[in-house]
């Protein structure tokens, strides 16, 4: 379904304080985007680093107004870079990591280890050696087969861990970013649970609690109370993870949940001596990003269709591609249009497409074009695809810019090979 004609407005996809200036362009963190464009090049990931820290704030925030048993644990899968985990720690947040390379980065970034939690449904031997000499606070068990390489790798320390658990719940979202499901690859189903935790204990880890994570981009609250309601059936124990997932606005048609009714699903069922962990990643920096690329072609296909075609695509967003994920996109300098287009990527592929059906302003090659929202997994899914560099990460605020990623190059792309 085709969007309809914008008025040249900054919607609430953007970052916070957005704004077009007096020369009608989009300014982020202060920073004009045609000028960004001139001096990072394109395509580039921008941040506005104090939108980042406004929402880290208004999670702890709260959460604080209504419990003091609580730990937000930023996802770092979502947005992973020395620079973002240095904010995020800075912000008193811990965090979530899924692999050594995460670790690696948390660890670079300042987070303390005792407030890291390794998630995954198949760490290797590796992984876990590299979790329990940094001192991980918490691993989190996903199978049986982890608690026999922990039973090996930990034995005597007491390794602290967590259990996932797999609640049957199926929210309202896509299905390749469903978990809570019982078809689930993570987690220990609901008929599992009470071996998997005797199999810890038998194992020598002191089990902290319990884990539960039911999808993304979730914007259906009363599926929270549910999970929180089902680990609540399930012992007393001093820390429950009820996940993350808390859905974002990628098109100013979306109206996800306010971060208050989201804290507030997650406690009304959850049991008062309980520390409840949440695992916000998306809707702590997806907004916070956008992408900027150069326009290169326009192609009428009189009768059929406008392309408008920007120098990235699968390479620096591949979300449209996997599950179809809808934006919005704008010139920098004029915003509002009544062109209808769709932004398609260099890449050679019929389906890299970034954008359908979005009205452009008289778009032109050489136009810097922007796509908001993509603050989460654009730079996590990065590839190389074509052979094709990754694009430089820039944080803004209060009208400077300062490159937190540089761009790669082309001796980037030879750098691992054997000659």
């Amino acid at each position: 379904m085709a969007s309809t004609p914008q008025t040249a407005t900054v919607s609430h996809v953007y970052p916070l304080g957005s704004r077009l200036n007096e020369r009608g362009r989009l300014e982020v963190g202060g920073c004009d985007m045609i000028e960004l464009a001139a001096d990072f090049g394109t395509p580039a990931y921008v941040y506005a680093e104090d939108d980042m820290r406004s929402r880290a704030r208004g999670y702890r925030e709260a959460f604080r107004g209504r419990t003091e048993r609580f730990e937000i644990v930023y996802a770092s899968k979502a947005f992973a870079c020395t620079a973002v985990c240095r904010l995020m720690a800075e912000e008193g947040l811990s965090c979530d990591i899924a692999s050594g390379g995460e670790l690696h980065l948390a660890l670079a970034g300042g987070f303390p280890p005792e407030r890291i939690y390794m998630h995954g449904n198949n760490k290797s031997e590796a992984d876990l050696r590299m979790a329990i000499e940094q001192g991980v606070g918490h691993i989190v068990v996903d199978s049986f087969d982890e608690i026999d390489r922990l039973e090996r790798l930990a034995a005597g320390r007491g390794q602290r861990v967590m259990l996932r658990v797999t609640p049957g719940i199926s929210p309202t979202t896509h299905s390749s970013i469903q978990t809570g499901q019982e078809d689930s690859k993570f987690g220990f189903g609901l008929a599992e649970v009470p071996r998997a935790l005797e199999r810890c204990g038998e194992a020598g880890l002191e089990l902290r609690g319990l884990h539960a994570h039911i999808g993304s981009q979730v914007f259906e609250l009363e599926a929270y109370e549910r999970l929180a309601e089902v680990l609540a059936g399930m012992g007393d124990w001093p820390l429950l993870n009820l996940g993350g997932g808390l859905g974002i606005a990628y098109t100013r048609d979306d109206e996800p949940p306010t971060v208050e009714d989201y804290a507030e699903a997650l406690l009304r069922r959850a049991p008062e001596g309980a520390t409840v962990l949440c695992e916000p990643g998306r809707s702590l920096v997806g907004n916070a990003g956008v992408t900027i690329y150069r326009i290169g072609t326009v192609k009428h296909i009189p009768n059929v269709r406008t392309y408008v075609s920007v120098d990235g695509g699968m390479s620096d967003n591949l979300r449209p591609m996997l599950y179809g994920a809808r934006y919005e996109a704008e010139i920098a300098d004029r915003f509002g249009g009544e062109v209808l287009c769709t932004v398609a990527g260099m890449h050679c592929e019929s389906g890299d497409i970034l954008v359908r059906d979005v009205f452009l302003a008289d778009p032109r090659p050489g136009d810097v074009l922007v796509v908001p929202a993509t603050g989460a997994y654009g730079h996590a899914m990065a590839n190389n695809y074509n052979s094709v560099p990754r694009p430089p990460v820039v944080f803004c605020k209060d009208g400077d810019a300062r490159l937190v990623v540089r761009r790669e190059i082309y001796e980037d792309l030879t750098a691992r090979d054997v000659q």
